[in-house]
């Protein structure tokens, strides 16, 4: 990813925490001079995933990080502990849930998954153009 400094949160294993994940988005989106609506959108939709689906024997927290790409879009990326990789489902209407990832793959411009080395987890990333 380049050099650059990274926003990083540590999030703790409680989904109403997610709330405080939007509050760090906004402010970092905000330094950037950034529209925040589509970054805390993902950002919820990343973190909640990995807060409902990536439970780890580790119990380890999840990390989400926000830099600049160099066309200064939004590079976002949210780790956690667990090696299993999520997958996006079809919209189901019907379903108050499983939508996260088609969610995420509407608004940003490309996401993907990145498994770590020595079974350590994993991170899904998303870059959202500035706007």
């Amino acid at each position: 990813m380049g050099e650059a400094p990274q926003n990083e949160m540590v999030v703790k294993r409680d989904p109403k925490v997610v709330a405080e994940v939007r509050q760090f988005v906004r402010l970092v989106t905000g330094e950037y001079g950034m529209d925040d609506f589509v970054p805390c959108l993902v950002a919820s939709e990343l973190v909640t995933n990995a807060l409902q689906h990536a439970t780890s024997d580790r119990d380890e927290d999840v990390i989400l990080r926000l830099s600049r790409t160099e066309d200064d879009a939004l590079w976002m990326e949210v780790q956690d502990a667990a090696c299993g990789l999520p997958q996006m489902l079809a919209a189901d209407t019907s379903n108050e849930t499983g939508r996260g990832l088609f969610i995420v793959d509407q608004y940003a411009r490309c996401w993907g998954i990145r498994a770590l080395a020595d079974d350590a987890g994993k991170v899904v990333f998303a870059v959202i153009d500035a706007t």
